[in-house]
């Protein structure tokens, strides 16, 4: 079959490799219909996330079951499928508990919990930016779509931004009625944004500098927040009367930079401790890692991150961190998705194939104008 393959810092090939296959009695095959380009792809594109040459990149995927294993029952041959990106077991203490992002079976990598597709330090995992997938545990980690292609570009933000935007929300201790600021609007931030519309948010404020990033927050009737044009906590508070803001929702990570390109990981911390309202509430989905040899100072390279913890504490806040439990809400997510009161493919820009991936990496990477959300479609 063909793949997306990593081969180096920049570079990825579309390569011919072995067939996804059965391995265990609990899995499945899928033929991928859509598989997204993530901003967290970009990361390893970038020699950023410590990746191995020659991985099958890809954690956000669509498909048909084309086979399966002995012990699978529920999921069947010809069905419509969305796969989360978190792999689980289903049965492990994270799993039960509902944490399936924090699976403690799937990953051999030593002290990590969790696992995901085609990603650096998330198991042996092929990814799905192929033509085939195999999904370990596939009665559980499945979800069923209805038949036929209806919603199919909607339905392929089921695997991570959706939920994962939906997470942030729900990190940052969100009510209807609050008002709320995005820092960033990428995909993530941009799917933060829509779900704290259809959550009830009195107002929503979107952090960025891209002119094309910006009109989509504006297609949300939400409210964009050009950083390069002012400071954005300045721009917020006046906004508010001095106010700010009741949550707030962290969709950059530990790249994030000032208008001139440098790189200040704690920047978007800082701002959001200063946005949001005594005592309220943080949620972080932008990626921050453990170590990343390739930045900018020593503390960085180390995995710490010197932000203003102590204006923090002072204010009362709280925070909430991590990966989404996808299946937490995918199902609901699904089905706001049928009903018409969730659209997410509003950020689709490029659909193209297999084998346009580099040209689609190295667009979406440049952050070259209208490049929002890439679509592979094998």
């Amino acid at each position: 079959m063909r793949a997306v393959v990593y081969r180096g810092t920049k570079k990825i090939a579309v390569e011919e490799v072995p067939d996804a296959s059965i391995q265990e009695a609990t899995d499945a095959v899928i033929r991928i219909t859509t598989t997204n380009i993530c901003g967290s792809d970009l990361h390893m594109y970038e020699g950023r996330a410590g990746v191995e040459e020659g991985k099958i990149l890809g954690h956000e995927n669509m498909g048909i079951v084309e086979e399966v294993g002995a012990g699978v029952t529920r999921v069947k041959k010809g069905d419509r499928v969305s796969v989360p990106f978190n792999i689980a077991c289903g049965t492990c203490r994270s799993c039960n508990q509902g944490w399936t992002s924090f699976c403690e079976r799937v990953n051999p990598v030593e002290g990590m919990q969790g696992s995901a597709y085609g990603y650096a330090n998330m198991g042996p995992y092929d990814g799905g930016q192929a033509e085939y997938l195999r999904v370990p545990y596939a009665d559980f980690n499945l979800l069923e779509l209805p038949e036929g292609t209806e919603h199919e570009n909607d339905f392929t933000m089921l695997s991570d931004i959706f939920p994962t935007g939906w997470h942030g929300v729900v990190l940052s201790g969100f009510q209807p009625g609050d008002r709320v600021a995005v820092f960033g609007a990428g995909p993530v931030g941009l799917m933060a944004a829509h779900s704290a519309r259809i959550m009830g948010a009195s107002d929503v404020f979107v952090v960025d500098q891209h002119s094309d990033r910006l009109d989509l927050v504006k297609q949300l009737d939400c409210m964009p927040i050009d950083f390069s044009a002012g400071d954005p906590v300045e721009q917020i508070m006046d906004a508010t009367q001095g106010l700010g803001t009741d949550v707030g929702v962290e969709a950059v990570g530990w790249q994030a930079h000032d208008p001139s390109g440098d790189e200040h990981p704690e920047m978007v911390l800082d701002n959001l401790v200063q946005v949001v309202k005594v005592h309220g509430g943080i949620g972080v989905v932008g990626v921050y890692v453990p170590e990343d040899p390739g930045a900018g100072s020593d503390l960085a390279k180390e995995g710490r991150i010197a932000w203003r913890y102590g204006d923090f504490f002072t204010r009362g806040q709280r925070m909430g961190t991590g990966q989404a439990p996808v299946k937490r809400y995918n199902r609901q997510l699904r089905d706001l998705i049928i009903q018409g009161t969730a659209k997410p493919s509003f950020l689709v820009s490029h659909e193209i194939g297999l084998d346009e991936a580099p040209t689609g990496y190295k667009n979406f990477d440049e952050r070259d104008n209208g490049w929002t959300k890439v679509l592979l479609k094998p």
